[in-house]
């Protein structure tokens, strides 16, 4: 019988680094931005390709261009849904200005915005409460 750390020592793990996924990572989206009745189809999809970008940071700062092109869509769209998912209170907007992209802020909580109430203290958003319930 061998013992624990010549065990340990032995590589019993393999990754399977051709796999396309685990070579360029994934993102995860919070399910209540997912089940939001609230957001369109494509702020979602913004909002995951924000977190792609961000990584392990709280903001990023793609440019629209970039943003359209790994999207598939127009940069007039993509611009359409940052100012929805803005004026949702789930991304801040700093301009930089002189050709430099924007810096993008990405909230986890909604912050209150015209037309949206502030998510709950407890930091559940009003649509999980709402499928909750049902």
């Amino acid at each position: 019988m061998k013992e624990l750390g010549e065990l340990l020592k032995e590589k019993n793990l393999k990754l399977d680094t051709v796999n396309p996924v685990l070579q360029n990572g994934f993102t995860q989206v919070p399910n209540f931005i997912l089940k939001d009745p609230g957001l369109s189809v494509g702020a979602k999809v913004t909002y995951a390709m924000f977190l792609s970008y961000a990584w392990h940071n709280d903001s990023c700062f793609p440019g629209q261009d970039r943003l359209a092109d790994d999207m598939g869509m127009t940069r007039p769209r993509v611009t359409q849904l940052i100012s929805e998912l803005e004026a949702a209170g789930l991304v801040s907007i700093q301009r930089r200005g002189q050709g430099k992209t924007n810096l993008y802020t990405i909230h986890f909580q909604v912050k209150a915005s015209a037309g949206r109430s502030q998510r709950s203290v407890d930091n559940t958003p009003k649509s999980k409460l709402a499928y909750l319930k049902r």
